[in-house]
């Protein structure tokens, strides 16, 4: 019994082992000199929505959009707009919340043409962001809490924060995208939606506020 336990102990502590050394070593953080400009909008006492309509108006080459929850129609209508003046648009979406059964935009995004592609790895794909015209000097990136929900702008405590001016701050932010986007499902239509998951903690719920 003795001889038993010591090989069983053995086992586990060799399965511990090899689990450590399959885990990769995480990256340390990345850091960029501080230049260019902030532009901040807090709600609900600002409009961060207007802010975002305003950087996507102002896109002349690509637009690429990470979300979690995305119901909000006006942004919505600006991604088709810039994408039928000729801008790259690009979205990446959590599976999970945005499911034909919510109000996501999505069904808006795709009978416009513009690519969507749903994020089914992790628990929630909780990046909330917009990356504009990557590969220019005049590039920016927004980001921070504020959902692309009508709840985040006119109910919610949130936060917009779009840099401008600083090229490695927003080459790193579309890096991450492209890296989040190759491990993504290719939705061209809703029937191509991946199977719902269990019940998921921690995930949010003002998914059902439609805008």
């Amino acid at each position: 019994m003795r001889g038993a336990r010591r090989l069983l102990a053995g086992l586990l502590l060799a399965l511990s082992a090899a689990a450590g050394a399959a885990e990769a070593p995480r990256e340390p953080t990345a850091t960029f000199s501080g230049k260019g400009r902030v532009e901040l909008a807090f709600s609900p006492w600002n409009d961060p929505e207007a802010a975002l309509l305003k950087a996507i108006d102002e896109a002349r080459q690509v637009i690429l959009v990470q979300a979690y929850l995305f119901t909000s129609k006006p942004l919505a209508r600006g991604l088709v707009e810039a994408h039928r003046r000729g801008v790259r648009v690009e979205v990446l979406l959590d599976a999970e919340s945005n499911r034909p059964s919510t109000f996501s935009v999505m069904p808006t995004l795709l009978a416009a043409g513009i690519p969507v592609a749903v994020e089914t790895r992790y628990n929630i794909a909780h990046n909330k962001l917009m990356i504009f015209d990557p590969a220019t000097a005049h590039g920016a990136v927004a980001t921070g809490s504020y959902n692309f929900t009508r709840s985040a702008r006119v109910a919610n405590a949130e936060n917009v924060l779009i840099l401008r001016g600083n090229p490695p701050v927003v080459r790193a932010y579309a890096e991450n995208w492209q890296r989040h986007r190759a491990e993504a499902l290719v939705v061209r239509s809703l029937g191509d939606m991946p199977e719902k998951k269990g019940k998921q903690d921690g995930r949010e719920s003002d998914r059902r506020t439609a805008d």
